[in-house]
């Protein structure tokens, strides 16, 4: 059996960089079960409300979104059930300490195969104000006109 290789990504939470300041990411693996993997394989995940939470010194993944396999049978998964993290115990010690001190937030933002496995990357980050959105779009906006100027520049249209 041929082993997979490379990073095939299942899902990602485009709107956290827009709701949260990111500071630090992390690598974890996901403890699954059967027809969860076979589901993910369909490329069937959401982490929209999705977050992780520290619970006894192991941190568990919360309202992640993965539908039922559809040929599964009586075996089928639980579709919003918490999920377990692997992370090592530093980086664990690391993201308590964080989230205690600090009152900052882990959130998934994006679901992959790696190898084979199924990654998460999650963030610690801290949730933005209306006000830090409004100036974060009008930055992009200034970026992307002075984008434009340039290149109507560079081909001679002013």
């Amino acid at each position: 059996m041929v082993k997979e290789r490379g990073q095939k990504v299942i899902a990602s939470n485009r709107k956290a960089r827009h709701d949260y300041t990111i500071l630090d990411t992390y690598e974890a693996g996901v403890v699954l079960v059967g027809t969860e993997v076979k589901s993910l394989r369909m490329g069937r995940a959401s982490l929209v409300d999705a977050f992780a939470q520290v619970d006894d010194g192991e941190i568990w993944l919360h309202a992640l979104h993965i539908p039922e396999y559809v040929a599964g049978t009586w075996t089928n998964h639980e579709v919003r059930r918490k999920r377990k993290l692997l992370l090592h115990k530093s980086e664990i010690e690391r993201l308590i300490g964080k989230t205690k001190e600090s009152g900052l937030s882990l959130i998934p933002l994006s679901m992959y195969f790696k190898d084979g496995y199924v990654k998460v990357e999650i963030a610690l980050a801290r949730g933005k104000k209306s006000y830090d959105k409004r100036q974060d779009l009008a930055k992009r906006d200034a970026q992307r006109e002075i984008q434009k100027a340039h290149g109507r520049a560079l081909k001679g249209r002013y």
